[in-house]
């Protein structure tokens, strides 16, 4: 029987699939296309954007109406649609004389042409040094971004392997505030598609750090799926009697059926497009729509709200649960794969925020053992540079140091202040500013140079 129908999943499992799609809020949050454009380059910077745009909007032409079409035939909800490219510096750098913003104007282009919801790999890869192309980028990013709707961007300034590249870690912090900045008059919107990472992942599936990592094919269809509403609701029918292995046997089954659905939706797309299926990425992504939030499993978990102390051993639990129902239910895991914890995109996060139960070094903690990192926090709009870096820097030691993926997406709220609330727009949510410490950090910051790798990262 072929995996690619329906019966793929026993009759049991589909309509409990049934039922969480209409009571729980399950749907496949993404489905990604990564295309490799080291093939666009061509002598010049026109004739490479023009191959930009061609070559994107060939691979991709399809990918919406395939997506809406499996999500008729399933009666799964699909609910972005996007595209991941070779980062942005490795094809500026061939070209002489080019701008990268002119290849981000034509990935907006293509991406508008094809209907997809987000488009990244605006990218530089800077943890062991950057290259001129790589500084060239990231000085451009904040006109990049502000100039267009749905490109994304990242940069990865450190990793276990080769450290931590502090004159990166510098500069981005400039950067975070230059698309704050840049974009003062739309609730400083460029901040949110721009993040900095350590340990990045070239198969990540999630926006804004979606990139096509130079050891993918040409092209790929990579799988994000979501259901925290799924699991809460498995968590909550337990009651207060449940031990925390037996809840955590219940998440490994919740996480088994959701990520089944997502290798379904993924294999589908894949062959009805003609490329290969790489991965699923088993990442718990919230949303801050009411039944559909990570931090409300915590607290059915039995905290009070999220942020009081236990809530980084319950979310330990969570993160590994899932890991472990969803590496059962898949043949390829990939991406991120936990849980996210982005305060804009969570109802639970949000209501903590502003309870004053939830702060910036508490998420900071959780962040050890979560997916990604500081994501999606709005911090006061005068929050200097230093301190954006710092927290930059602060995330990248935890990743470094553990051998996993952590990031930093905030939002510099321009004009804002602790208590103000900024609307991102659909699944980026809103947020209430958060404040950060405010003790000068500059000293450190300043001096550069890069933080070593760990003498564990030397494995071989």
């Amino acid at each position: 029987m072929s995996a690619t129908s329906p019966s793929f999943l026993p009759s049991s499992s589909v309509l409990e699939t049934i039922e969480m799609i209409q009571r729980y809020r399950l749907d496949i949050r993404t489905v990604t296309m990564g295309v490799n454009l080291l093939p666009c380059v061509r002598a010049t910077s026109e004739a490479t954007c023009r191959a930009v745009y061609d070559t994107v909007t060939e691979r991709a032409r399809d990918l919406v109406p395939v997506a809406r079409g499996i999500e008729r035939e399933l009666g799964i909800p699909i609910a972005n649609k996007r595209v991941s490219v070779t980062p942005v510096s490795l094809v500026a750098s061939a070209v002489p004389g080019c701008d990268p913003v002119d290849i981000a104007r034509a990935l907006d282009r293509a991406a508008a042409e094809i209907g997809v919801d987000f488009i990244g790999g605006y990218s530089a890869l800077v943890d062991k040094g950057g290259t001129d192309s790589d500084r060239r980028l990231i000085r451009s990013i904040p006109e990049a971004l502000s100039e267009t709707s749905v490109v994304c961007s990242s940069v990865n300034i450190g990793s276990s392997r080769a450290g931590i590249n502090m004159n990166a870690v510098r500069e981005m912090g400039r950067i975070v505030r230059g698309c704050a900045e840049a974009t003062a008059d739309r609730g400083s919107i460029a901040a949110a598609k721009l993040v900095v990472f350590c340990n990045a992942v070239g198969d990540n599936p999630f926006m804004a750090g979606a990139f096509h990592g130079v050891e993918e094919p040409d092209c790929v269809i990579n799988v994000g799926v979501s259901g925290p509403g799924v699991v809460d609701r498995a968590v909550a029918a337990m009651g207060g009697d449940a031990t925390l292995n037996e809840i955590a046997e219940e998440i490994k089954k919740a996480a088994f059926k959701i990520t089944r659905t997502g290798q379904l939706v993924g294999t589908m797309a894949a062959e009805r497009l003609g490329i290969p299926f790489g991965i699923v990425d088993l990442s718990l992504a919230p949303t801050a729509e009411m039944g559909d939030s990570v931090a409300h499993i915590l607290e059915h978990m039995g905290l009070e709200q999220v942020g009081t102390h236990g809530t980084t051993a319950a979310l330990a639990l969570l993160n590994d649960a899932v890991k472990k129902g969803g590496m059962m239910a898949c043949s390829r895991v990939g991406g991120l794969s936990g849980s996210f914890i982005p305060v804009s995109e969570d109802a639970g996060m949000i209501d903590a925020v502003r309870a004053g139960n939830l702060t910036v070094d508490k998420l900071e903690a959780m962040t050890a053992i979560c997916s990604v990192g500081l994501d999606m926090i709005a911090v006061p709009g005068d929050t200097p540079a230093s301190v954006i870096s710092g927290m930059i820097a602060d995330e990248a030691a935890i990743g470094m140091m553990n051998h996993k993926t952590t990031a930093v997406r905030v939002i510099p709220a321009i004009g804002c202040s602790v208590g103000d609330d900024v609307d991102f727009g659909g699944l980026l949510g809103h947020a209430p500013v958060m404040p950060v410490h405010t003790v000068d950090n500059s000293g450190f910051i300043g001096r550069g140079g890069f933080i070593p790798a760990p003498v564990h990262g030397f494995r071989n």
